[in-house]
């Protein structure tokens, strides 16, 4: 099979789980290939979510498209009439990250019954935690030496994280065949951050 006919087939297979997410299609769809522009994909995933704030049921829905230079990010959120806006309303924002700048991909998997695990099995739920350093978390506290009757100022200690972006796919709530793509493009989007880095 061809690049051309491969691109043909992964920009279908986008679309079509953007119409099946069933989430404003037409607007998500428009923001992506926007974004995307002329270049060929090489791996997607949509992953629509709902959520309950207070008494609200609220959607929103993620789009992650890797291309052979770009990892692309686009979110839909909605949002009920408010001061703001006198009727409901949806944002949709995309960012383009060079894939150079991707620091870190983390795919956690969750598999029930671990003894009896056998490869290839589908794993319950995985989490995928993408770093390209636009956000940073920093978990501080105090710094103490070994003695307990120490009162002397230490400074602080603590972790910086980037966590750019993190999805929760299970297929409880999502179906397998979303957990199957988060896999997939957690695997591409590894593969092509270790080609840029040879």
């Amino acid at each position: 099979m061809g690049v051309m006919a491969k691109t043909s087939t992964t920009t279908q297979g986008l679309r079509a789980a953007i119409e099946r997410s069933g989430y404003y299609p037409a607007l998500v769809a428009e923001a992506v290939e926007a974004a995307v522009g002329g270049e060929p994909m090489r791996s997607y995933l949509v992953h629509q979510e709902t959520t309950f704030d207070q008494n609200e049921v609220r959607r929103h829905v993620t789009v992650l498209v890797l291309t052979g230079n770009r990892f692309i990010v686009s979110h839909t959120d909605e949002q009920a009439a408010d001061t703001t806006s006198p009727t409901p309303y949806a944002t949709t924002s995309t960012e383009s990250v060079k894939l150079g700048r991707i620091s870190s991909v983390v795919l956690s998997r969750v598999v029930a019954n671990p003894e009896q695990y056998t490869p290839g099995t589908l794993p319950r739920e995985v989490v995928l935690t993408i770093g390209w350093g636009a956000v940073s978390r920093i978990d501080l506290e105090p710094a103490a030496c070994g003695d307990p009757n120490c009162e002397a100022d230490h400074g602080y200690t603590g972790n910086s994280t980037a966590d750019d972006l993190s999805l929760r796919v299970s297929e409880a709530g999502d179906g397998p065949e979303t957990v199957r793509q988060a896999l997939a493009f957690a695997q591409a989007l590894s593969e092509a951050t270790a080609d840029i880095t040879r």
